[in-house]
Protein backbone atom coordinates (compact mmCIF):
# COMPACT_ATOMS: atom_id res chain seq x y z
CA UNK A 1 0.00 0.00 0.00
CA UNK A 2 1.17 3.39 -0.98
CA UNK A 3 2.34 5.09 1.93
CA UNK A 4 0.87 8.87 2.56
CA UNK A 5 0.75 11.68 5.29
CA UNK A 6 -2.84 11.50 5.79
CA UNK A 7 -4.41 14.55 7.25
CA UNK A 8 -7.56 14.59 9.92
CA UNK A 9 -10.06 16.49 8.49
CA UNK A 10 -12.33 18.33 10.92
CA UNK A 11 -16.18 17.73 10.61
CA UNK A 12 -19.77 19.06 12.32
CA UNK A 13 -22.43 16.77 12.54
CA UNK A 14 -26.49 17.60 12.26
CA UNK A 15 -29.37 15.61 12.65
CA UNK A 16 -29.12 14.77 8.83
CA UNK A 17 -32.14 13.54 6.70
CA UNK A 18 -35.60 13.38 8.68
CA UNK A 19 -35.39 16.21 11.03
CA UNK A 20 -38.94 16.56 12.08
CA UNK A 21 -39.77 12.88 11.01
CA UNK A 22 -38.17 9.55 10.10
CA UNK A 23 -40.31 6.50 8.83
CA UNK A 24 -39.49 2.84 8.51
CA UNK A 25 -41.41 0.68 6.10
CA UNK A 26 -41.03 -2.94 5.54
CA UNK A 27 -42.09 -3.17 1.57
CA UNK A 28 -42.92 -7.06 0.21
CA UNK A 29 -39.99 -8.27 -2.27
CA UNK A 30 -42.03 -7.71 -5.32
CA UNK A 31 -43.80 -4.56 -4.49
CA UNK A 32 -43.33 -1.68 -7.22
CA UNK A 33 -45.62 0.81 -6.03
CA UNK A 34 -45.47 1.79 -2.72
CA UNK A 35 -42.19 3.48 -2.25
CA UNK A 36 -42.83 4.84 -5.27
CA UNK A 37 -46.41 6.91 -4.59
CA UNK A 38 -45.25 7.50 -0.67
CA UNK A 39 -42.18 9.61 -1.76
CA UNK A 40 -44.05 12.35 -2.99
CA UNK A 41 -45.80 12.80 -0.04
CA UNK A 42 -43.38 13.40 2.77
CA UNK A 43 -43.11 17.43 3.59
CA UNK A 44 -39.54 19.09 3.67
CA UNK A 45 -37.88 17.21 7.19
CA UNK A 46 -39.24 13.91 6.45
CA UNK A 47 -37.41 11.08 5.71
CA UNK A 48 -38.40 7.49 4.81
CA UNK A 49 -35.87 4.18 4.97
CA UNK A 50 -36.98 1.18 3.71
CA UNK A 51 -36.67 -2.89 3.80
CA UNK A 52 -37.92 -5.51 1.84
CA UNK A 53 -39.17 -8.47 3.06
CA UNK A 54 -39.17 -12.09 0.67
CA UNK A 55 -42.95 -13.11 -0.43
CA UNK A 56 -43.95 -14.87 -3.59
CA UNK A 57 -45.06 -12.86 -6.65
CA UNK A 58 -48.49 -14.86 -6.35
CA UNK A 59 -50.93 -13.39 -4.10
CA UNK A 60 -52.82 -16.07 -2.15
CA UNK A 61 -54.21 -16.45 0.98
CA UNK A 62 -51.58 -19.38 1.84
CA UNK A 63 -48.22 -16.88 0.34
CA UNK A 64 -49.80 -14.41 2.32
CA UNK A 65 -49.80 -15.79 5.76
CA UNK A 66 -46.72 -17.45 5.37
CA UNK A 67 -45.12 -13.97 5.74
CA UNK A 68 -46.08 -13.66 9.46
CA UNK A 69 -42.60 -15.31 10.51
CA UNK A 70 -40.48 -13.29 8.43
CA UNK A 71 -41.90 -9.72 9.75
CA UNK A 72 -39.54 -9.46 12.80
CA UNK A 73 -36.57 -10.05 11.34
CA UNK A 74 -37.37 -7.96 7.97
CA UNK A 75 -38.30 -5.11 10.80
CA UNK A 76 -34.84 -5.58 12.51
CA UNK A 77 -33.46 -3.85 9.69
CA UNK A 78 -34.87 -0.73 10.20
CA UNK A 79 -31.55 0.10 12.46
CA UNK A 80 -33.12 1.21 16.18
CA UNK A 81 -30.43 3.83 15.98
CA UNK A 82 -32.01 5.85 13.36
CA UNK A 83 -34.67 6.36 16.17
CA UNK A 84 -37.91 6.06 14.17
CA UNK A 85 -40.63 7.94 15.00
CA UNK A 86 -43.19 5.00 12.81
CA UNK A 87 -42.33 1.97 11.35
CA UNK A 88 -45.13 0.70 8.63
CA UNK A 89 -45.74 -3.27 7.33
CA UNK A 90 -46.88 -2.42 3.72
CA UNK A 91 -49.27 -5.31 2.82
CA UNK A 92 -53.01 -4.51 3.24
CA UNK A 93 -54.03 -8.32 2.27
CA UNK A 94 -51.19 -10.13 4.36
CA UNK A 95 -52.35 -7.89 7.47
CA UNK A 96 -55.48 -8.49 6.90
CA UNK A 97 -55.41 -12.05 6.55
CA UNK A 98 -52.66 -13.03 9.54
CA UNK A 99 -53.78 -10.20 11.56
CA UNK A 100 -53.65 -6.69 12.44
CA UNK A 101 -52.57 -7.39 16.49
CA UNK A 102 -50.41 -10.22 15.09
CA UNK A 103 -48.49 -7.88 12.75
CA UNK A 104 -48.33 -5.57 15.03
CA UNK A 105 -46.70 -7.76 17.56
CA UNK A 106 -44.19 -8.90 15.13
CA UNK A 107 -43.23 -5.62 14.24
CA UNK A 108 -43.02 -4.49 18.15
CA UNK A 109 -40.07 -7.83 18.66
CA UNK A 110 -37.52 -5.77 16.82
CA UNK A 111 -39.06 -1.94 17.61
CA UNK A 112 -40.85 -2.65 21.10
CA UNK A 113 -41.40 1.31 21.59
CA UNK A 114 -42.14 2.74 18.22
CA UNK A 115 -45.54 2.94 16.90
CA UNK A 116 -46.41 0.85 14.06
CA UNK A 117 -49.24 0.33 11.31
CA UNK A 118 -50.19 -1.14 8.32
CA UNK A 119 -52.35 -0.30 5.03
CA UNK A 120 -55.83 -2.23 6.45
CA UNK A 121 -55.37 -0.88 9.76
CA UNK A 122 -54.20 2.39 8.35
CA UNK A 123 -57.86 2.36 5.52
CA UNK A 124 -59.51 1.83 9.32
CA UNK A 125 -58.50 4.79 11.07
CA UNK A 126 -58.99 6.94 8.12
CA UNK A 127 -62.26 5.69 7.36
CA UNK A 128 -62.75 6.85 10.82
CA UNK A 129 -61.57 10.07 10.33
CA UNK A 130 -63.46 10.77 6.89
CA UNK A 131 -66.85 9.46 9.02
CA UNK A 132 -67.47 6.99 6.13
CA UNK A 133 -69.44 3.90 6.59
CA UNK A 134 -70.87 2.63 3.85
CA UNK A 135 -68.01 1.33 1.20
CA UNK A 136 -67.44 0.10 -1.97
CA UNK A 137 -63.78 -2.02 -2.52
CA UNK A 138 -61.64 -2.15 -5.89
CA UNK A 139 -59.18 -5.08 -5.14
CA UNK A 140 -56.72 -7.09 -7.38
CA UNK A 141 -57.14 -9.87 -5.27
CA UNK A 142 -58.35 -13.41 -5.93
CA UNK A 143 -62.39 -14.08 -4.61
CA UNK A 144 -60.53 -15.79 -1.19
CA UNK A 145 -58.74 -12.92 -0.34
CA UNK A 146 -61.21 -10.43 -1.22
CA UNK A 147 -63.48 -11.99 0.88
CA UNK A 148 -60.97 -11.38 3.43
CA UNK A 149 -60.43 -7.81 3.04
CA UNK A 150 -64.63 -7.64 2.76
CA UNK A 151 -65.27 -9.39 5.82
CA UNK A 152 -62.68 -7.45 7.88
CA UNK A 153 -64.14 -4.04 7.17
CA UNK A 154 -67.65 -5.70 7.90
CA UNK A 155 -66.54 -6.87 11.57
CA UNK A 156 -65.08 -3.57 12.66
CA UNK A 157 -68.73 -1.45 11.76
CA UNK A 158 -68.29 -0.83 7.80
CA UNK A 159 -71.19 -1.65 5.23
CA UNK A 160 -69.67 -2.72 1.94
CA UNK A 161 -72.22 -1.68 -0.57
CA UNK A 162 -70.21 -2.83 -3.65
CA UNK A 163 -67.15 -4.37 -4.12
CA UNK A 164 -65.11 -5.74 -7.51
CA UNK A 165 -61.68 -7.25 -8.18
CA UNK A 166 -59.45 -7.45 -11.20
CA UNK A 167 -58.88 -11.13 -10.24
CA UNK A 168 -55.01 -10.72 -10.91
CA UNK A 169 -52.68 -12.80 -8.39
CA UNK A 170 -49.29 -11.82 -10.06
CA UNK A 171 -48.25 -8.77 -8.31
CA UNK A 172 -45.83 -7.89 -10.91
CA UNK A 173 -49.01 -7.61 -12.54
CA UNK A 174 -50.97 -5.62 -10.95
CA UNK A 175 -48.06 -3.52 -10.48
CA UNK A 176 -48.70 -2.41 -14.20
CA UNK A 177 -52.34 -2.26 -13.73
CA UNK A 178 -53.15 1.51 -15.33
CA UNK A 179 -54.62 4.39 -12.84
CA UNK A 180 -56.97 4.66 -15.59
CA UNK A 181 -57.78 0.78 -15.58
CA UNK A 182 -58.34 1.64 -11.38
CA UNK A 183 -60.27 4.97 -12.32
CA UNK A 184 -62.88 3.08 -14.64
CA UNK A 185 -63.26 0.52 -11.39
CA UNK A 186 -64.16 3.07 -9.24
CA UNK A 187 -66.63 4.84 -11.37
CA UNK A 188 -68.01 1.66 -11.83
CA UNK A 189 -68.62 0.22 -9.20
CA UNK A 190 -69.76 4.37 -7.38
CA UNK A 191 -72.69 3.73 -10.40
CA UNK A 192 -73.71 0.44 -9.64
CA UNK A 193 -74.29 1.40 -5.80
CA UNK A 194 -75.52 4.60 -6.95
CA UNK A 195 -78.30 2.86 -9.04
CA UNK A 196 -79.63 2.01 -5.60
CA UNK A 197 -80.52 4.54 -2.93
CA UNK A 198 -80.13 2.82 -0.15
CA UNK A 199 -76.11 1.63 -1.65
CA UNK A 200 -74.74 4.90 -2.11
CA UNK A 201 -71.21 4.92 -1.14
CA UNK A 202 -69.78 7.64 0.95
CA UNK A 203 -65.95 6.39 0.04
CA UNK A 204 -64.18 3.91 -2.18
CA UNK A 205 -61.59 1.71 -1.05
CA UNK A 206 -58.97 0.37 -3.55
CA UNK A 207 -57.52 -2.23 -1.80
CA UNK A 208 -53.11 -3.25 -2.19
CA UNK A 209 -50.24 -1.75 -1.78
CA UNK A 210 -49.09 -2.25 -5.89
CA UNK A 211 -52.48 -1.12 -7.20
CA UNK A 212 -51.29 3.52 -8.15
CA UNK A 213 -53.95 6.00 -7.54
CA UNK A 214 -52.15 8.77 -6.21
CA UNK A 215 -52.28 10.56 -9.81
CA UNK A 216 -56.21 9.72 -9.55
CA UNK A 217 -57.52 10.03 -6.22
CA UNK A 218 -58.30 13.99 -5.93
CA UNK A 219 -59.80 14.24 -9.59
CA UNK A 220 -62.06 11.13 -9.05
CA UNK A 221 -63.12 12.88 -5.28
CA UNK A 222 -64.29 15.60 -7.66
CA UNK A 223 -65.82 13.77 -9.27
CA UNK A 224 -67.68 11.42 -7.98
CA UNK A 225 -68.23 13.12 -4.83
CA UNK A 226 -67.12 10.52 -2.59
CA UNK A 227 -64.11 10.02 -1.02
CA UNK A 228 -61.47 7.88 -2.79
CA UNK A 229 -58.98 6.00 -0.41
CA UNK A 230 -56.25 3.62 -1.25
CA UNK A 231 -54.02 1.67 0.49
CA UNK A 232 -50.98 4.14 -0.04
CA UNK A 233 -52.93 6.82 0.46
CA UNK A 234 -54.16 5.60 3.84
CA UNK A 235 -50.99 3.99 4.83
CA UNK A 236 -48.98 7.39 3.91
CA UNK A 237 -51.38 9.59 5.77
CA UNK A 238 -51.57 7.18 8.91
CA UNK A 239 -47.96 6.90 9.30
CA UNK A 240 -47.28 10.78 8.91
CA UNK A 241 -50.37 11.13 11.34
CA UNK A 242 -48.35 8.90 13.83
CA UNK A 243 -45.45 10.32 13.36
CA UNK A 244 -46.97 13.79 14.57
CA UNK A 245 -46.60 15.41 10.66
CA UNK A 246 -50.04 16.88 10.46
CA UNK A 247 -49.06 18.99 7.57
CA UNK A 248 -52.43 19.09 4.57
CA UNK A 249 -51.63 17.91 1.14
CA UNK A 250 -52.62 19.46 -1.91
CA UNK A 251 -54.26 17.46 -4.76
CA UNK A 252 -54.94 13.52 -2.84
CA UNK A 253 -57.97 14.18 -1.60
CA UNK A 254 -59.94 15.42 1.56
CA UNK A 255 -58.28 12.75 3.78
CA UNK A 256 -54.85 14.70 3.54
CA UNK A 257 -56.60 18.18 5.28
CA UNK A 258 -57.52 15.58 8.43
CA UNK A 259 -56.11 14.54 11.77
CA UNK A 260 -56.40 11.00 12.82
CA UNK A 261 -59.91 11.60 14.17
CA UNK A 262 -61.25 8.40 15.38
CA UNK A 263 -58.25 6.18 15.21
CA UNK A 264 -59.35 2.81 15.67
CA UNK A 265 -56.47 1.72 16.98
Amino acid sequence: MTSIDLQKLPFVTDDGFGQRARIGIVVLENDQTVEAELSSLWPDGVAAFATRIPMEDRVTAETLRAMEVRIPEAAALLPGLMDFDVIGYGCTSAATLIGEDRVSAAIRRAHPDVPNTNPITAVLAAMAALGAVRVAVVTPYNAEVTGGIVDLLTSRGLEVVAAGSFLEESDANVARITEASVADAVRGLVASADASPDRRVDAVFVSCTSLRAYGIAGALEAELGVAVVSSNLAFGWHLLRLAGIDDAINGMGRLFTLGLGMDPR
